[in-house]
C-alpha cells in the first residue's frame, strides 16, 4: 500500500484523520484521498494525477462523473429525494425495471425488484428462490464472491479477509469447483463433483437454485470453458433446480455483451445486477422470470432505501450511455488491446503466468514461475503498489490474491489506456528485479 507522504501533505494530513477517527477494517487500497474524477482518470487532493484501472472496482463501466449521469441526478435532486417506493411509487424505478427486463437474456417474461448493493440482490434472488420452490439448499463454487452480508458472506468462497472468524454462517449452502482452466479443472471435474454432492451432501430435490457468476470476479476473472454454463442450465432444468446468476460484476458491458450470460446463449431464472447500473450511486436489481419474482406475497421483499430516485435517474442515463456511446464495442476493443499487450508480457516475464479474459474483463496471473504455476500474491502487490506509486490504480484479485485485474471505466481513451499499460510495464520491470 501506498503510505508515502513526502511530497504530498494534504494526503498525509487526511489519512492520519482516517487512521483515527476509521475502523481499519476498512483500509484503502491507496492512501491517495479523492479531490475530482473525470471518465477514466482521478486526481487526489495533492494534484498526482492516476489512470484509474479500477473504476469503482467495476461500478464505473460509464466513466467518473459523466455529463448526462450528473445532470439526470442534479434535475431529480430538484423533485424529491426520498419516498420510499413501497409508500409512494414514482416512475424512474418502473422506468429501470422495464429497462433491465427488456435487455435480459431470454424470451421468458421477466419482472424486476431494486435495491441498494450487488450482496442485497443475491441474498433476495436466495429468498425469491426458496419462496418458489419449497426447498432450502444453495449450491455455489469455490473462488465465488457474491459479497458480504451473512447469506452473501455464507455463497461466498475466499476465507482471509472476508470469512475467517466471522462464522457460523448460513446452512444449507454447499460449494462445488468452479471450472479453471488455467489450473486444471475442466467442467467435466465440476459436473462429477456435482453427481458426488448430490449422491453424499444433499438431495436435488431438496435443493433450491445454484448461484453462478459467468465469469468469476473476485476469484480471479477466471472464464469458464463454453459447455459450463450451457451445461449447469441442463443440470438444473433436470432437477427442477433454479439458475440464479450473479451479473453484478459482469454486466452493463464489461464483456463486450450488456449480460456476460449472452455468450453462453441461455437463460437464467434469476439474474442479479449492480454496479455500474448505478453510474456510482448504490443501486442493484434483480431480475427474473415473472412468476417466480411474483412468487413471494405483497410485502414480502423490499426495503426504505432501494431503488432510491436519484440513483434510478443515475441508471436511466447508465442505459443510455451504454447504447449512445457504444460501449459494448468499446469493451471488446479495449479487451483486444490489453490481450495483446498482456501476451507480449506473459513471453517476457517468467512470472506472468496465464492472460486471460473476455472483453474489458481482463486478467493476468502472477505466479513463481510458468512451470510450477505457484501462486505469488507478494510480487503481485508489489506490481499493484508500483503501479499506484507511477500513477495507475490497478486491483489484485483470486484466492490467493495473485491475478491483477483491470475493471477500468469503458470509457477510457485509447491514449489514457496506452499510459496506463505504460505505467503497469515499468511496474512489471521493476517487480523482475525484486
Amino acid at each position: 500500500m501506498d503510505r508515502t507522504f513526502n511530497d504530498r501533505p494534504r494526503s498525509a494530513a487526511i489519512m492520519s484523520e482516517h487512521a483515527r477517527w476509521v475502523a481499519r477494517a476498512t483500509t484503502p487500497h491507496a492512501a491517495s484521498p479523492a479531490a475530482r474524477a473525470e471518465g477514466a482518470v482521478l486526481w487526489d487532493v495533492d494534484g498526482k494525477r492516476y489512470i484509474d484501472f479500477s473504476g469503482g472496482v467495476g461500478s464505473l463501466n460509464v466513466g467518473h462523473c459523466h455529463p448526462k449521469v450528473v445532470a439526470a441526478v442534479r434535475e431529480q435532486a430538484g423533485r424529491y429525494l426520498h419516498t420510499d417506493y413501497a409508500v409512494v411509487p414514482y416512475e424512474p424505478y418502473i422506468s429501470v425495471c422495464r429497462r433491465l427486463c427488456r435487455l435480459a437474456p431470454g424470451s421468458s417474461p421477466k419482472k424486476a425488484l431494486l435495491f441498494n448493493t450487488g450482496a442485497e440482490a443475491v441474498e433476495n434472488a436466495v429468498k425469491i428462490a426458496r419462496y418458489a420452490t419449497g426447498r432450502a439448499a444453495i449450491i455455489a463454487f469455490e473462488g465465488a464472491f457474491h459479497g458480504r452480508t451473512y447469506m452473501a458472506l455464507s455463497l461466498t468462497s475466499r476465507v482471509h479477509p472476508y470469512k475467517a472468524r466471522f462464522g457460523p454462517f448460513m446452512p444449507e449452502v454447499y460449494r462445488v469447483p468452479y471450472p479453471y482452466p488455467y489450473r486444471g479443472i475442466t467442467t467435466r471435474d465440476v459436473f462429477e463433483s456435482l453427481e458426488r454432492l448430490f449422491r453424499t451432501g444433499v438431495s436435488p430435490e431438496d435443493t433450491a437454485a445454484v448461484v453462478v457468476e459467468p465469469i468469476q470476479g473476485e476469484g480471479g476473472y477466471i472464464v469458464p470453458p463454453d459447455d459450463f454454463l450451457p451445461g449447469l442450465r441442463e443440470m438444473c432444468d433436470r432437477h427442477g433446480i433454479l439458475l440464479i446468476v450473479d451479473e453484478v460484476q459482469t454486466g452493463m458491458g464489461r464483456t463486450g455483451r450488456m449480460f456476460a450470460l449472452e455468450h453462453a446463449g441461455i437463460e437464467a431464472d434469476l439474474l442479479t445486477v449492480g454496479k455500474s447500473l448505478g453510474g456510482g450511486l448504490p443501486l442493484s436489481a434483480v431480475v427474473g422470470k415473472a412468476d417466480l419474482m411474483d412468487a413471494p406475497p405483497p410485502g414480502g421483499l423490499g426495503g426504505t432505501f432501494p431503488g432510491n430516485p436519484l440513483a434510478c435517474a443515475a441508471a436511466l442515463a447508465v442505459l443510455d450511455i451504454i447504447a449512445e456511446e457504444n460501449l459494448l464495442a468499446r469493451a471488446d476493443a479495449i479487451g483486444r488491446t490489453m490481450m495483446a499487450r498482456m501476451k507480449k508480457w506473459q513471453a517476457k516475464f517468467p512470472f506472468v503466468g496465464d492472460v486471460r479474459g473476455r472483453g474489458a474483463m481482463v486478467a493476468m496471473e502472477i505466479v513463481r514461475d510458468q512451470e510450477s504455476l505457484e501462486p505469488d500474491g507478494a510480487r503481485t502487490r508489489r506490481i499493484a503498489e508500483a503501479a499506484l506509486e507511477a500513477g495507475a490504480i490497478v486491483l489484485a484479485a483470486g484466492v490467493h490474491g495473485n491475478v491483477l485485474r483491470f475493471p477500468m471505466p469503458l470509457v477510457i481513451t485509447d491514449d489514457q489506456l496506452a499510459q496506463g499499460l505504460d505505467i503497469l510495464e515499468r511496474s512489471l520491470v521493476r517487480a523482475a528485479k525484486s
